[in-house]
């Protein structure tokens, strides 16, 4: 399996049909297959071989879907940045990966030019645009991609992703979603993380079309949903409430037939709101960077179709159930699975194809990630029903602990999310001289709404155990995220509790 062998593919079978809406321009599949083997060609022509490491820091735009297939076709590795980085963040990520190229839209060169690093401009047009190198044909098991993690657990790690492990989660992704020629995607999440860059190639694989938004503004999403009759997208949670609120009458949206969200737990109320607002299937999906990224879907079953909505929605809100490809269990901490009684918390551990190697020259992380039986420590704990249908209950390092009890945070966060002025939640423990740790709840409101610290603590009493009840409740104007749009509890007990 070859990334460069998706896009001989879709310029073979679909080349002059329109591939690319990016702004107010166009590209077929053939002028994106001839763009990106002479982008190719010219980072040959420089000397960039095999393995080489290239990094690009870009917007979504139709650059960055075509460097994503040039790189294959190099044989170099490409190293997304997070556009968010600080300009110390961004050094020491070309430094860990030890960068030869780094590609850079005009609009953030600043961040970049005092690096030292080699840059190339991508605004800027190539010296022989008809040029291109013959493709390379790197082994299935060889490094394409390399991404660094947002650093929720800790400082980031570049995280490995093989053809292989690229491909396969693509192909599982068609076979999943239903994907084809008949789809348009919208990237509306960054293209740098793969909440949105798996689909480059899945979508590309089928023939589908690729919609670019520069950067998230609900508005505008709404509006290039009306405009090129998306079917389908991936949002992240924020994304996902500011498309809630933006969304009226005045906005067509009829054309969607899927969306997926992912990045956090996801309460039923607010799937509900979705089902009503857009009208179409939902589902949510939970994965890692380290996992290309999906490892579960909501998807619903043949026979769920048949429930009441109410049960429907239910499901969809579970954490889902496996992906294709990916064996995945929930163990205690002895290593044997748990129960299926939707009850008994467990850790979430995967293995299959899709699957990173490793990290890149972290040979002690790699090993302390994988257990004896090679799968991979997700360190997010869940409970599994009797149909296989996971529920993550918290990161195992957000368990909060208050006079001898353990306390989950998406129990909390699931009652906060009934009352209907509140946007987001997070819930979160602080140290406390009495319980060890208090909880803690942060919450942004919805703009026409309002609510009290009092009676959001009253809800949670009515359906919680009183030591699961929030102590504190912080109004925020908006809840801090990393720069792949995941809730940050750790910035959340850095600012409340002085500690991470």
């Amino acid at each position: 399996m070859h990334i460069w062998t998706l896009l001989e593919r879709a310029a073979a079978l679909w080349g002059d049909r329109p591939a690319v809406f990016d702004g107010g321009a166009v590209a077929t599949y053939a002028d994106v297959h001839r763009r990106a083997g002479a982008l190719a060609a010219a980072w040959r022509a420089q000397g960039l071989g095999p393995g080489t490491r290239i990094a690009i820091l870009d917007d979504n735009r139709g650059a960055f879907l075509e460097a994503y297939f040039a790189a294959a076709a190099a044989e170099v590795i490409l190293c997304p940045l997070n556009t968010r980085l600080a300009d110390a963040e961004v050094a020491a990520v070309l430094a860990d990966a030890g960068a030869a190229l780094l590609l850079v839209r005009a609009e953030h060169s600043d961040k970049v030019a005092h690096l030292g690093v080699r840059t190339q401009a991508l605004d800027a047009p190539l010296a022989n645009p008809t040029a291109a190198a013959p493709p390379g044909r790197r082994a299935a098991d060889d490094v394409a991609h390399l991404y660094y993690t947002s650093g929720t657990t800790g400082a980031p790690k570049g995280v490995m992703l093989t053809h292989r492990n690229v491909c396969t989660h693509a192909l599982a992704a068609i076979a999943e979603l239903g994907l084809s020629d008949a789809d348009t995607w919208g990237h509306f999440a960054p293209m740098f993380h793969l909440a949105d860059a798996w689909a480059t190639f899945a979508v590309t694989w089928v023939g589908g079309r690729h919609v670019m938004l520069p950067r998230f503004d609900a508005e505008t999403a709404l509006q290039s949903i009306a405009t090129h009759r998306v079917t389908t997208t991936n949002l992240v949670p924020t994304m996902l409430g500011a498309m809630l609120a933006a969304r009226s009458d005045a906005h067509d949206t009829s054309s969607l037939r899927l969306l997926l969200s992912g990045g956090a737990p996801i309460a039923p109320d607010v799937v509900r709101r979705v089902v009503n607002a857009f009208g179409c299937e939902y589902v949510q999906t939970y994965g890692m960077t380290e996992t290309s990224p999906y490892l579960t879907l909501s998807s619903l079953k043949a026979h769920h179709r048949a429930l009441p909505l109410a049960d429907q929605i239910n499901i969809r809100a579970k954490t889902g159930r496996p992906f294709l490809t990916v064996e995945l269990q929930v163990v205690d901490e002895a290593g044997a699975p748990v129960p299926q009684d939707a009850a008994t918390v467990g850790e979430i551990r995967v293995r299959g194809p899709t699957v990173t190697t490793g990290y890149w020259r972290r040979p002690d992380a790699t090993a302390a990630a994988f257990d004896n039986h090679g799968y991979l420590r997700t360190g997010d704990l869940a409970v599994i029903d009797a149909e296989g249908y996971l529920t993550i209950v918290d990161r195992k390092k957000d368990v909060i602990i208050t006079g001898g009890e353990n306390v989950y945070s998406t129990d909390v966060e699931r009652v906060l999310y009934r009352h209907p002025a509140v946007l987001e939640a997070a819930v979160f423990g602080v140290p406390d001289p009495t319980w060890g740790e208090a909880v803690q709840a942060a919450v942004a409101l919805r703009s026409d709404a309002t609510a009290t610290a009092a009676e959001l603590t009253a809800l949670c009493r009515e359906h919680l155990a009183g030591f699961k009840v929030p102590r504190t409740v912080h109004f925020l104007d908006a809840l801090p995220r990393t720069g792949s749009g995941k809730l940050s509890k750790r910035a959340l007990r850095e600012r409340f509790g002085g500690t991470a």
